[in-house]
């Protein structure tokens, strides 16, 4: 089974790129722990105040014990104080239909 982490993020208005570089650090501390894929931040291409994150996981028992490490909260709240709006939850594939793009690994 695949295992989805993912934020939904209304950042204030001006803060948008603070909250890219605290989101990046979060992230480049996040893929370091165990059972994380790639993590990605997206934008609206509609509204650039939303942004959606996502990563793919091992298992939701990693993805538990990543969120439940004393260093999460701390490391969140960098990223969230930029927002006005946030909501995470957690996500179990349940139909893939591949296509011929594969997007690169890191932008």
């Amino acid at each position: 089974m695949e295992t989805y982490s993912s934020g939904m993020w209304t950042i204030r208005a001006g803060e948008e790129d603070a909250f890219i570089e605290d989101w990046r650090a979060f992230a480049e501390w996040s893929s370091q722990q165990s059972g994380a894929g790639t993590l990605r931040l997206t934008r609206d291409a509609r509204n650039p105040s939303r942004f959606l994150s996502f990563a793919p996981w091992e298992s939701y028992e990693q993805v538990r014990a990543w969120q439940n490490m004393p260093e999460f909260a701390e490391r969140i709240e960098k990223a969230r104080r930029h927002t006005t709006e946030f909501m995470a939850s957690e996500y179990e594939l349940v139909v893939a239909a591949e296509g011929s793009y594969a997007p690169a690994a890191s932008a």
